[in-house]
């Protein structure tokens, strides 16, 4: 029979906080009957948000299309919709139950390359475009692709969504970790990633790109022009690639911020010599699309036998899910003005980025009301990476603990706060220890995906929670 230590020891060191043990218990709690609050991950649809009407009938109809000779269909199919899948069945015969070719359904990619250019006002091309499922897939294929060696390492934020570090881990690499500045909007310090990779290099890794996520996860940062602009020098000093992690760009609620890409900003300062990932996904934004799994990485500065790989890669698994890749065709190609759905689907749209911004500032001015809890109002994306005070354990030393020991020390008091957390109130959130965080702070990532009325709950049940814990913990 196999036994633990039969197994990968890479598999062993992955870990993944926003499915981990405060998560499992909540579903134990729920199967046992209490009401859980799942705010431990962006999975919209599953707390309340609606798809879209045009996707899903577009969907539809591409899934089953007898519907469109269906008279009784006219109903509930707008002619646009009807004619658009009746084009895409054109162009994609085999419809969704056949593999398509390895990189993707080509007049996808081609849409895509076309949704980037438009965006940005830049050149793109759809064979440097590989639609994978959703964003991570992307990911998986570029972090296999550039560890070669054990030594090799990938400058992750901290904190950082735990994709990246589960991925490093499991291809037997080496996770660079640089700190974001939580006292300036969690942007991006030179200084930071300086001293990450001068480090690094001493402890014998040999970094090879530099992850970024923009929005952030789970800070909720926007970056500005500014701050992707020295990213962008500072990898073309050090001779790495960008992994650019772009799935929240529409994501934007900030006054006076906007979603700058890396692509544009490379695009405009001339630089040719920086190789460029950039990925994107159908599962945020305001299609919440988790379940269907598309998504796609484009490829800058990237020589054509290196993509010929990466295309080789991905035949291995044969090609990603049809239907993902038809729903990423919605969101890069979307009705327009004209289109008898147009009306609808940007109302939709606009709907629900309106209530995630209404639900990050509800939660930023709760959160901000309890003391010893402070949240900087989310810029962007769909999260809320809240700092917390606790009072110091009685008889422990920190001070005389190695990095390791108050790694884990702080990780366990984090852990152990959010389990109670869950225990007596049914909120569910991730330890900050999950994600990375300074040491001597702790923290909790939580969504605002949840309904207004819920979050407003949340909000009340935390302060009841907080207040009482603080007040135990300190007379233990």
């Amino acid at each position: 029979m196999i036994t633990l230590k039969d197994l990968n020891p890479n598999v062993l060191r992955a870990e993944y906080a926003v499915r981990g043990p405060v998560v499992d218990r909540a579903q134990k709690l729920e199967a046992q009957g209490r009401q859980i609050i799942y705010c431990n991950i962006g999975n919209p649809q599953a707390l309340k948000q609606r798809p879209l009407t045009y996707l899903r009938q577009l969907l539809a109809l591409l899934e089953y299309p007898a519907l469109m000779d269906d008279p009784r269909a006219a109903a509930h199919f707008p002619a646009d919709v009807v004619a658009r899948a009746r084009g895409i069945l054109a162009k994609h015969p085999h419809g969704t139950g056949a593999y398509s070719q390895s990189c993707g359904i080509p007049f996808i990619r081609q849409a895509v390359a076309e949704f980037i250019a438009k965006r940005d006002g830049i050149p793109a091309q759809g064979d440097h475009v590989i639609l994978t499922d959703g964003a991570s897939g992307g990911v998986k294929l570029t972090v296999t692709s550039l560890l070669k060696h054990p030594h090799d390492g990938i400058l992750v934020p901290t904190p950082q969504y735990p994709l990246y570090s589960a991925e490093i881990a499991l291809r037997g690499g080496r996770r660079i970790d640089y700190y974001l500045d939580e006292a300036h909007d969690w942007q991006l310090s030179e200084a930071a990633l300086t001293d990450a990779i001068v480090h690094a290099r001493r402890d014998g890794a040999d970094p090879v790109a530099i992850v970024v996520i923009n929005p952030g996860n789970p800070t909720g940062a926007v970056l500005t022009y500014e701050n992707i602009a020295m990213v962008v020098a500072f990898a073309k000093k050090h001779g790495i690639a960008i992994l650019a992690d772009e799935v929240y760009q529409e994501n934007v609620y900030a006054a006076g911020r906007r979603f700058s890409s890396f692509a544009k900003v490379m695009h405009d300062l001339g630089e040719t010599g920086v190789s460029l990932f950039s990925f994107h996904s159908i599962s945020k934004g305001f299609l919440g699309e988790c379940g269907h799994r598309g998504g796609y990485v484009e490829f800058r500065n990237i020589p054509d036998d290196v993509l010929a790989e990466m295309a080789k890669l991905q035949s291995i698994a044969l090609c990603s899910n049809v239907p993902g890749q038809l729903a990423t065709y919605v969101m890069v190609a979307p009705p327009q003005p004209g289109d008898a759905s147009h009306a609808t689907y940007a109302a939709e749209r606009d709907g629900v980025l309106a209530q995630l911004k209404a639900k990050a500032e509800l939660l930023a001015r709760g959160i901000n009301a309890i003391e010893g809890m402070t949240l900087s109002m989310p810029q962007g994306a769909m999260y809320g990476f809240v700092r917390f005070e606790l009072p110091p354990e009685a008889d422990v030393d920190v001070a005389a603990m190695t990095p390791e020991e108050r790694r884990d020390y702080e990780a366990r008091r984090d852990s152990e706060y959010c389990l109670a957390l869950l225990e007596e109130t049914g909120i569910c959130v991730v330890p900050g220890s999950g994600f990375g965080q300074r040491p001597g702070t702790f923290h909790f990532r939580t969504t605002f995906l949840p309904p207004m009325d819920q979050i407003e709950a949340m909000v009340a049940k935390l302060k009841t929670f907080h207040e009482s814990y603080v007040r135990v913990t300190a007379a233990a």
